[in-house]
């Protein structure tokens, strides 16, 4: 996978997660949970731009370490969504539940290369 596919990728997280967010009911536990899932699942595309134009091997490694964050964040939030069954679209949240945790798999490889490759230069 190039970069440009993982940013693809996490384009389309983002907007699936946008989508998913719409059908979160208008409660305090699902607006609540709808601005988290929000935030944490659009992030992880915008930071990986960042990490694109990074300044050094460090500061890479730094912004990748922050998008496996906001993912890690994400699937906390959509499992709690899921084991509360706020959303009856199961399809929609199976898609984000399996993309989310193929993302964090993704990045979490990403970042032990990124520093195997930095030790070594």
């Amino acid at each position: 996978m190039n970069k440009f596919d993982l940013e693809e990728r996490l384009i389309w997280f983002g907007v699936k997660i946008i989508q998913l967010s719409e059908f979160l009911p208008n409660t305090i536990a699902g607006n609540h949970l709808n601005g988290q899932i929000v935030r944490s699942g659009t992030s992880p595309a915008l930071n990986y731009g960042e990490a694109q134009s990074a300044e050094s091997p460090k500061d890479f490694i730094h912004k990748m370490g922050i998008c496996l964050k906001e993912l890690r964040e994400t699937f906390i939030n959509i499992k709690m969504i899921k084991y509360s069954e706020m959303i009856k679209n199961n399809n929609l949240l199976d898609w984000c539940y399996n993309e989310n945790n193929e993302l964090i798999s993704i990045f979490v490889k990403s970042i032990e290369t990124a520093k195997k490759n930095n030790i070594e230069k």
